[in-house]
Formats: C-alpha cells, sequence, structure tokens
C-alpha cells in the first residue's frame, strides 16, 4: 500500500494545508485547489440547555440555527413534521423542491451529540461532524459519516468491509460492533462523542466504533476506504486533518434520497 503520512504531515506543519475562510488554499500539485466557505454561523450560547446540560439545538418546535450546507438557508425538503425533522424525498404540494445536506451552523471542537433516528424502508443518511463547508465539494470531503440506514434492505450494508457500511458505522472505515439498530421504522439512539481527538460511536445505548483522529493509525484507516490519498486526494488531505487549524467544524445530516426522521437533538460541549 502506497502510503504518504509524513508527506502530509509535512504540508500541514509547514502552512501550506492551513487557510483562513474564504481564502483559496494552495498545497502540493498531489491535493487540488479548493475554497473555504464563509458563511453565517450561530451563536450556541443562545440555545437553552436540557438537565443534563446540554445544549439544544433541535427541539421539535423551531429550525432554528439550521441550514444547508452551502446555503444561507434550508432547503424545503427539510422540514417539521410533528415534533420530528425530516427529510422527505418526494414532498407533496410544494413547488421547486429542494433537498441537500443540513448543517448546525455553529463550529464544535469537543463534545456530545445525541440524537434519535429513524429511516425509510430500504433508506440511507447520514451524520457529519467537524465539516468544513467548502466550495463546489460535498460535506463528506472533510468531514467522517456516522452512518444511518436500513441494515436489512438497504445494498451498501452488503458492501463495503465486514460490514463497515451498516448503521452506527464509521462509514467505509470501521464497522459498528455489535450491530444492534432496531429495525426499518423504529426509532434508535446515537451518541457521537469526539474528545481531543478520541471519538466513540454510540447506537441504542452500547459503544460500537472507537477511533482517533491526527494519527498512523487513522492515516492508515484512510488509506484502506474510498477516501485514499490514490482514488481522492483532497479527501484524504482534509479528512487527514479532520477539523483543520481549529480542529472544529459542523454538524450535519444526509440527503442521500430517501426518508429520514430525527429527534431530540443535543450538543453537550467538552
Amino acid at each position: 500500500m502506497k502510503f504518504h503520512y509524513n508527506m502530509v504531515v509535512g504540508f500541514i506543519m509547514s502552512g501550506f494545508f492551513l487557510a483562513s475562510c474564504g481564502s483559496k488554499s494552495k498545497m502540493s500539485s498531489d491535493v487540488p485547489e479548493h475554497e473555504y466557505l464563509n458563511l453565517p454561523k450561530v451563536n450556541i450560547k443562545e440555545f437553552s440547555k436540557n438537565d443534563e446540560g446540554a445544549y439544544v439545538i433541535f427541539d421539535g418546535s423551531s429550525l432554528e440555527g439550521w441550514r444547508g450546507y452551502g446555503k444561507e438557508y434550508l432547503p424545503n425538503k427539510w422540514s417539521l413534521e410533528g415534533e420530528t425533522l425530516k427529510f422527505t424525498a418526494s414532498p407533496e404540494g410544494i413547488n421547486d423542491p429542494e433537498g441537500g445536506d443540513i448543517i448546525f451552523a455553529h463550529d464544535f471542537k469537543n463534545f456530545e451529540l445525541e440524537f434519535e433516528w429513524k429511516i425509510s424502508h430500504a433508506g440511507n443518511s447520514g451524520t457529519f461532524f467537524l465539516a468544513k463547508e467548502i466550495k463546489d465539494q460535498p460535506i463528506y470531503i472533510s468531514s467522517p459519516e456516522y452512518q444511518l440506514l436500513d441494515n436489512e434492505n438497504h445494498p451498501d450494508a452488503k458492501q463495503g468491509v465486514d460490514g463497515n457500511r451498516k448503521s452506527g458505522s464509521l462509514y467505509d472505515m470501521i464497522p459498528a460492533k455489535p450491530q444492534n439498530a432496531n429495525p426499518v421504522g423504529e426509532w434508535n439512539k446515537a451518541k457521537i462523542v469526539v474528545n481531543k481527538g478520541k471519538v466513540t460511536h454510540y447506537q441504542n445505548d452500547e459503544v460500537v466504533v472507537e477511533y482517533e483522529f491526527w494519527t498512523p493509525e487513522w492515516t492508515a484507516l484512510l488509506q484502506e476506504s474510498k477516501f485514499s490519498e490514490e482514488n481522492w486526494p483532497l479527501a484524504f488531505a482534509l479528512l487527514n486533518n479532520v477539523g483543520g487549524k481549529s480542529k472544529s467544524g459542523v454538524i450535519g445530516f444526509q440527503d442521500h434520497g430517501d426518508d429520514v426522521w430525527l429527534k431530540n437533538i443535543t450538543v453537550k460541549v467538552l
């Protein structure tokens, strides 16, 4: 396996990789030029906390703080339905329906993200964190993904390696074990803890995945995935330095073209 960890770290340490929001960052010839977007953010301190001291970023009554990735508004395929935040693949009664991934517009660094989710039949979605908004690029080019999936009916569950595209997994890198997702249509509980580079995925109150950013082991995981340096140089460089200079980024949810429901979304800052 071709391995360029030292070369990438060298770029990071020498400053070629870092760029302020809104500016272009030029790297070596191995990594395409890219541009960070400078879009509106919210002040998390304006949001209320629950009894556990976590900020409530979706309480079932308001979409305040949410907008499309790379956009200044919330696409209309995302909406309130009952007390849930729902993506609807084919909404009725809407002219010019628009989808796309969404984010909560605040940069988090060390945190505990908790939420509940359920998916449609053969549905696929995902959760992103420490993501950067980059012009003309998808959110997953800079963010790990906690997979949300109908394991029984979506073909992705049988792809990848050892189930690393099933629910709760670090997508295409580490399988969730035990695989304890509830069946399609039932609610699942998810929790993602990020603390000084150490990451833990919980699914239905069990630890299912653990890993650590900014380590040789993290680089090796990337090299063995669809985000390898050979397959996707820009994604490899951004994910290898996930969170960028600030080691922080936005939280997001994926439009994969399937209905998905979310509720009780909270973030506890560590």
